[in-house]
């Protein structure tokens, strides 16, 4: 049985990131105490539920104990006695929640008549810092929507086969900000740029056209060599520490033209691999 531990500040998503669980089969519940994570996993692998490969348990800043300073020891400790732990937490940019927020009007958890929303986001962050640090897969939802949070969510987790290391290559836009759950970020915006051709400026990196101006300039090839060599060699060291998940990000510019190509044509060299590859754009989304 696989005990996946869903965070997130709040805001972000972690709703939907349990309702997106729940429809893949996995038995969820929400805003468990934290000091009962360990009772209730044992609960569900003994009393008849073994229909459930995975189950969810929520935890966030509504805690009954909002001391989260323990968490990384009790993690450990469930994983000693055998428990598959994963830690998955969904964030977003300050200005991303203050939004929601105000659109929603419902109060912060943290929020008081003395406390500005800004502070209680901060203090939230601060108070949840010993879960993010254990964190195997992180959302970033500031520019994703229900429907793309929810197949991401099942392109991640869902769909992933036994022990088998998910990789996520993805592209974004350094003006749109970086991705907060990358765990290697390679920055192109020193290549070419088919913006400044008219007759790709409107296309994308996925684009025929796209791609013969790009691979016609060496430096374009020397750089994708490099960063496919760099994980040639590493990824199956990262398998063979039973990483779960491993996120790869390619930004240029806006987004739209060399990291889309970047990600497409990574992805299509590690496909041969025994990982599970996907790709996403962000900004193309």
């Amino acid at each position: 049985m696989r005990l996946l531990i869903v965070s997130g500040t709040s805001g972000a998503g972690k709703s939907v990131v349990l309702h997106a669980l729940e429809d893949i089969g996995c038995y969820c519940i929400d805003n468990l105490p934290m000091a009962l994570l360990p009772s209730f996993a044992a609960e569900m692998a003994h009393t008849g539920r073994q229909e459930y490969e995975t189950i969810a348990a929520g935890i966030d800043a509504r805690n009954l104990n909002n001391d989260f300073a323990a968490f990384p020891e009790l993690l450990t400790q469930m994983q000693r006695d055998g428990l598959h732990c994963e830690v998955v937490f969904i964030d977003a940019n300050d200005e991303t929640l203050i939004k929601r927020f105000s659109e929603t009007r419902r109060p912060h958890p943290l929020g008081s008549g003395d406390t500005p929303l800004e502070e209680a986001i901060l203090q939230e962050r601060l108070m949840l810092q010993p879960i993010i640090s254990k964190a195997d897969i992180q959302f970033d939802t500031s520019r994703t929507n229900v429907h793309q949070l929810r197949d991401l969510v099942q392109q991640q987790i869902g769909q992933r086969q036994g022990n088998a290391m998910t990789v996520l290559f993805e592209s974004f836009g350094f003006k749109h900000g970086l991705p907060i759950e990358a765990d290697f970020v390679f920055d192109v915006r020193c290549l070419p740029n088919p913006h400044w051709e008219p007759h790709l400026r409107s296309k994308t990196g996925k684009d025929p056209e796209v791609a013969h101006f790009l691979e016609n300039h060496f430096e374009v090839n020397r750089m994708f060599n490099e960063i496919r060599s760099l994980f040639d060699s590493w990824l199956p060291q990262f398998a063979a520490d039973k990483r779960s998940y491993l996120t790869i990000a390619v930004g240029c510019t806006g987004g739209q033209h060399r990291s889309v190509y970047f990600i497409e044509r990574l992805a299509a060299h590690f496909r041969d691999y025994p990982h599970r590859v996907i790709t996403r754009h962000r900004e193309l989304s």
